[in-house]
């Protein structure tokens, strides 16, 4: 496996793994559907910000991107192909967002999580810093929010 930086005509390929690892996690349809925007890629996002994927054997098995904001890198997506999970990919994929974060110059690296991949953000050295509110259908349902110093 290789991480490798992705190219304006991967999106869709992105896109397709964003929403397969979303459904990973038994939300309903509609709560997926509902999610279109966040979890669709474009080719001008992968133009303007760092997006990395992991390659293996020639096919995309995940990828994660990053935003910068006042001097602070946040990890805008991170998704794994549901049977590459346990596997590395995601490790490989925050050793490499990290390092691209500090390489520019960031000193924190902030994390938005799917409450599904909170252990995995901690695994990697990430604090739980706090919660989002993030209700669906009426659902009381919350977003953990993590920090990793670079």
């Amino acid at each position: 496996m290789e991480i490798v930086e992705a190219r304006p005509q991967d999106a869709q390929a992105l896109t397709d793994i964003a929403f397969a690892a979303k459904s990973h996690w038994g939300y309903p349809a509609e709560w997926v559907r509902s999610w279109e925007r966040v979890l669709t890629v474009t080719p001008d996002y992968v133009l303007s910000h760092p997006t990395f994927m992991a390659v293996d054997d020639g096919q995309i098995v995940g990828f994660c991107a990053l935003q910068f904001q006042s001097g602070e890198a946040g990890l805008d997506h991170m998704w794994v192909l549901p049977r590459m999970i346990g596997g590395g990919v995601g490790r490989a994929l925050f050793a490499r967002a990290e390092d691209h974060a500090r390489r520019s110059g960031s000193l924190l690296l902030k994390i938005v999580s799917d409450p599904n991949s909170e252990g995995f953000y901690h695994r990697m050295g990430a604090t739980t810093t706090g919660r989002e509110w993030a209700h669906m259908d009426g659902q009381e349902r919350y977003l953990p929010i993590l920090e990793k110093p670079l």
